[in-house]
């Protein structure tokens, strides 16, 4: 009489090797999804950084045709000795400049990047007051 073998027992291997491919192929494909939204958020930081030294160029031009006694009508505004005017950065930013201007010599008061958008309440959401009522 013959004796049969047994075949080999490589279904628990199989089976343990796919699930290590799975899980090698899942975060593979977590890890460009990262990678791509970490290049477009450094792209659009360079871009807000690239807008906002493009105003502050154009603020450094208009403080030195201010200090040269040179003042544009259109674009600045003046109250006493203090000079007030605006560079635009993007569709909600803005760059706000007041200057002192004295004889020979200025006092930067505030060089400062401000929101333009108006400011709405979201009351959408019930919250509760503190009373019981």
């Amino acid at each position: 009489m013959s004796k049969r073998e047994a075949p080999p027992a490589v279904g628990g291997s199989s089976l343990l090797v796919i699930f290590a491919v799975l899980c090698l192929t899942i975060f593979a494909l977590l890890s460009l999804s990262t990678v791509q939204a970490d290049r477009r958020l450094a792209e659009a930081s360079a871009e807000a950084v690239q807008k906002y030294y493009e105003a502050d160029v154009k603020a450094e031009v208009l403080l030195a045709s201010i200090r040269q006694g040179q003042v544009p009508a259109d674009a600045v505004e003046k109250n006493g000795e203090v000079y007030y005017y605006r560079q635009k950065v993007s569709e909600v930013q803005a760059l706000e400049v007041e200057v002192k201007v004295s004889d020979e010599e200025y006092e930067i008061m505030r060089w400062q990047l401000v929101s333009t958008t108006e400011w709405e309440e979201d009351d959408s959401m019930d919250v509760w007051n503190g009373s019981l009522e």
